[in-house]
């Protein structure tokens, strides 16, 4: 994906390299009935439930396929059949939206909670200070797990916050709260699988923060090299890489061998481009959809511009 987008073949992308654990992790012990208000790095949630490498793509070509109709930046996914709420830009919007879901399962006695997921730059929002407080005076069963990576783009966190990171607000918000190295699989896996147990038995948040740290530039827009050096990047990827470590657990316990770990990375490079490939022979969405889905009847004003466009577009056949 991040080569596709070097080449000119979409318009944007952002990695999650160096997160991974927290995605797999947070996903095998969550439900596909737990709604989750992600930000633009859970990639792995959607995989985990099932989102294909096909759709995937498709959002990012931004395809007749794309289920955001092409009205969304590459990255920003959304999935309603996989309880995965779309994406938003803005930093903090999802954290009060999670708290609002969770509090209607609270109300109509379900066994779910909502999750919601961000980073420690997010957490200096004023959305991310209503979202805690809501929460713990609603008592709503949220799990709120933030991936502190040491970077909100180019701001380091001690130029960010004085206090000691992001768990220590749990307290001054009556809530509970946990730090979990971020680059363990199973540590994550199970601090919110018990987050989940603790949210439903008392009908209070939870606040997970998960210690990690971004390998790569903040998106396809970012040069890194600018605020921190190589030798910081290649020192964590050394020692802390939860690809890593995963694997050398797998082999450690001759669960995998160093053959299998190949044809494993083989086959997913090559499922990855034949998604690329297919997605990208995809024709663009219908212009239709530029004024679908806010209004049940398009009101005249929409229909003029419908009109508008669609003499424009005539005008100049060669440019559409």
């Amino acid at each position: 994906m991040m080569n596709a987008q070097r080449q000119g073949r979409i318009s944007f992308y952002m990695t999650c390299r160096g997160e991974e654990a927290i995605h797999m992790g947070a996903a095998s012990a969550l439900e596909v009935g737990d709604p989750i208000f992600a930000q633009y790095r859970e990639q792995g949630l959607l995989m985990w439930r099932g989102f294909s490498l096909e759709q995937f793509s498709n959002s990012c070509f931004t395809n007749d396929a794309d289920l955001g109709k092409g009205r969304q930046m590459p990255v920003h996914y959304g999935c309603r059949a996989l309880n995965y709420h779309t994406i938003s830009s803005p930093l903090g919007t999802q954290l009060p939206q999670a708290v609002g879901a969770a509090y209607r399962l609270k109300l109509a006695g379900k066994k779910n909670v909502a999750t919601c997921f961000f980073g420690e730059g997010c957490a200096s929002t004023t959305d991310f200070h209503s979202a805690l407080n809501f929460a713990a005076t609603l008592r709503a069963p949220v799990v709120f797990i933030c991936r502190n990576n040491g970077y909100a783009i180019s701001t380091p966190v001690t130029d960010q916050y004085a206090g000691d990171g992001i768990v220590s607000r749990a307290p001054g918000y009556g809530m509970a709260g946990i730090r979990i190295d971020g680059n363990d699989i199973f540590a994550v896996h199970a601090a919110v699988r018990d987050a989940k147990e603790y949210a439903l038995k008392h009908n209070a948040p939870v606040l997970i923060e998960a210690m990690t740290y971004r390998m790569g530039h903040h998106s396809t827009s970012d040069d890194s090299s600018r605020y921190r050096s190589p030798q910081e990047v290649k020192d964590f990827e050394d020692r802390y890489d939860p690809l890593a470590r995963l694997e050398a657990f797998l082999k450690h316990h001759d669960w995998l061998t160093d053959e299998e770990a190949i044809t494993i990375q083989d086959e997913e490079k090559m499922a990855v481009r034949r998604a690329l490939e297919k997605a990208e022979r995809r024709p663009s969405p219908p212009v239709e959809y530029l004024f679908e889905d806010v209004y049940h009847e398009m009101p005249p004003h929409l229909q003029e511009q419908q009109s508008q466009l669609r003499a424009h577009m005539a005008k100049y056949p060669n440019r559409y």
